[in-house]
């Protein structure tokens, strides 16, 4: 008796010449990366944020309880800058940012193309800005060897997680701009969370 195996999703940018294709996949299942590393940062948030609670809790009934977690406050505001950034990338690759789509339902599709690779080269050219910016930013960080009043946490290790996560986000508004000149699905809507039933 033979196994069939279930066959892989077909890549959306399969109709790219080869080169391309290559690095639009690689930008998906980077934005992939994205999103369950955004996810992640947002469960560990939770959990702190839970832990700081439960021992503030104890801390009035027990009294080698400390009445808080030194660093719950200033790693909570690290791990949510984090999860805002690495979730922007996925959620663009699925079309989950909001967008005023009145204009686009209204031209004939030639000009829905052009203002989507316009719009997409606006976010890639603001993102490689904002990016570049951050990077240096980390970078100076970096070199000053700046770290933070409360628990001496180095500010460039933050720093360059949050610039990453602008990196990916600026990688997949390319891909974008790219899909929308090639006339490739813009949107990935297999990479969406089930509706949970």
């Amino acid at each position: 008796m033979t196994s069939v195996s279930p066959a892989a999703p077909q890549s959306l940018n399969a109709a790219a010449p080869a080169p391309l294709r290559i690095l639009l996949d690689g930008i998906d299942r980077l934005g992939r990366l994205d999103g369950w590393i955004g996810g992640g940062c947002l469960l560990t948030l939770t959990l702190l944020m839970l832990c700081e609670v439960a021992t503030r809790f104890l801390s009035n009934f027990l009294s080698f309880f400390p009445p808080t977690i030194s660093i719950a406050w200033e790693y909570s505001s690290y791990l949510m800058a984090a999860s805002f950034t690495f979730g922007a990338a996925m959620t663009l690759r699925v079309g989950g940012h909001i967008r005023v789509v009145l204009l686009l339902k209204n031209v004939p599709p030639p000009l829905q193309r052009a203002i989507e690779i316009l719009s997409a080269s606006a976010g890639f050219a603001f993102m490689a800005f904002l990016t570049s910016s951050m990077a240096k930013f980390a970078w100076s960080a970096f070199v000053r060897g700046q770290v933070s009043t409360s628990s001496d946490t180095p500010l460039w290790f933050p720093q360059a997680v949050v610039t990453f996560g602008m990196l990916l986000l600026t990688l997949q508004f390319l891909a974008r701009a790219i899909q929308a000149v090639l006339g490739l699905p813009l949107e990935d809507h297999r990479m969406k969370a089930s509706p949970v039933e």
